[in-house]
This record gives C-alpha cells, structure tokens and sequence, in this order.
C-alpha cells in the first residue's frame, strides 16, 4: 500500500522525523513522500497530528 500527503498536511515535519527510510522531504506547500524510497511501513502516519496522510 503506497501512501501519500494530503494538502491539509501543516508542514510540521513529524512524519519526515519519523520515517525510517527518509523517504518524507519538505515539498513546495507541504511535505511529500518519494515513492520510490518508501518502504509502505506507515510509521509516518501514526505521528501526523492532522491526519493529512493517506493511503494512496
């Protein structure tokens, strides 16, 4: 399962400190996740306090 960053994300960057695979960078308006270096573990959203990830 692929997840990715909705835009009501508010750049606090829990997920990015989160992420095991640094696969979470800050993006033009929001946090982003590269697909490419996601392991899908979920870790980042567990610790978004807005719910902003979803799965994709």
């Amino acid at each position: 399962m692929a997840f990715e960053i909705q835009p009501d994300c508010i750049a606090c960057g829990a997920c990015a400190d989160a992420c095991p695979a640094g696969a979470i960078s800050m993006g033009d308006a929001h946090y982003e996740i590269n697909q490419d270096t996601c392991i899908q573990c979920g870790a980042c959203v567990d610790t978004c306090p807005t719910g902003a990830i979803v799965e994709k």
